[in-house]
């Protein structure tokens, strides 16, 4: 695995975030990368919500699919020098279950400020701390549709778990006053797919039963 050469540094940094979260959700978390047209590879990893989470940087990967755990991409990443070459550690991909959403065809539907998204987060947070357990949040708040964006006759109901997601993974600025005024997540749908792209990285939910996101 090598990030791009002129950007070691900035790739590093974005690739080693995105682990470090990963691993703060899930100790043995898997992160599973795919290469993508154009010298880029997408980084994705279960979230423990039903939700993906993914970041794209630019790097090539061999093969093109490969799973591995978050420890070691974790000290991969830690020992990368100048030539931007990791070593992104032992193969994992019976370790990844499910299929990945598509790299294309999404139709965007709306776009909703982020600082609505941060106080959702925040509200989300002193519920899930009020009513939740030792298990987490109630499924009842995750599934509660917090936003419903539409397009033509589509509408959809953004779920909290995403919310969640995208605050977990660091996808959205830490405060509001972080925040420009206008600054936005954009909602795309896909067939079966949910997306919610952020500043920082982007969360997908499988639409219809939970389980399938799995599957």
């Amino acid at each position: 695995m090598w990030l791009h050469p002129e950007s070691v540094a900035a790739q590093r940094a974005n690739l080693s975030t995105f682990v470090e979260r990963a691993a703060r959700l899930d100790a043995a978390a898997v992160i599973r990368l795919r290469a993508r047209p154009g010298g880029q590879l997408t980084a994705w990893t279960a979230t423990g919500l039903d939700v993906l989470a993914s970041r794209v940087v630019a790097g090539v990967i061999r093969p093109d699919d490969l799973s591995v755990g978050a420890d070691e991409l974790a000290r991969g990443l830690a020992a990368v020098d100048s030539s931007g070459y990791i070593d992104p550690g032992f193969p994992m991909d019976s370790a990844w279950r499910g299929a990945l959403p598509p790299d294309s065809g999404f139709v965007h539907l709306d776009d909703v400020p982020v600082r609505l998204m941060l106080d959702l987060a925040q509200r989300g947070a002193e519920l899930a701390k009020e009513h939740g357990s030792a298990q987490g949040p109630p499924v009842s708040l995750l599934d509660q549709e917090v936003i419903k964006v539409s397009s033509g006759d589509v509408s959809v109901g953004v779920p909290m778990r995403c919310v969640f997601a995208l605050t977990a993974m660091g996808f959205l600025p830490q405060s509001p006053e972080a925040v420009d005024v206008d600054e936005i997540v954009r909602v795309r749908t896909f067939k079966a797919w949910l997306r919610v792209d952020a500043r920082f990285g982007s969360v997908y939910r499988r639409r219809g039963d939970p389980a399938l996101v799995l599957r």
